[in-house]
């Protein structure tokens, strides 16, 4: 089983991703986004209830972890994020072909 939070992690290392909703929305909007992760306790949950529904759109893999402070730590930042997206996949290619 492949971890969402590896392949968030690798691919900072390694390739590029853009962190919080806004960035992340115009991401999957733009057909940018190659894979989608969200945290499950973001609040207000309105802030997020439109990623996943984009992404299903845009035929983008999306998944939910269980915090931002997770999603923040994978994404090499001090603070919680409500959602990260891989633009780049740099090394995590390999994982992301296995989780989907």
């Amino acid at each position: 089983m492949v971890d969402v939070l590896e392949i968030i992690e690798v691919a900072k290392a390694t390739g590029k991703i853009k962190k919080g909703s806004n960035e992340v929305t115009k991401a999957i909007e733009k057909g940018k986004a190659k894979f989608v992760a969200f945290a499950k306790d973001t609040d207000p949950k309105e802030v997020i209830m439109h990623i996943p529904l984009l992404c299903k759109e845009k035929g983008i893999p999306c998944h939910e972890v269980e915090t931002k402070e997770e999603l923040g730590a994978a994404s090499g930042i001090e603070v919680g994020t409500a959602a990260v997206a891989v633009i780049e996949e740099g090394e995590a290619k390999k994982l992301m072909d296995k989780k989907e």
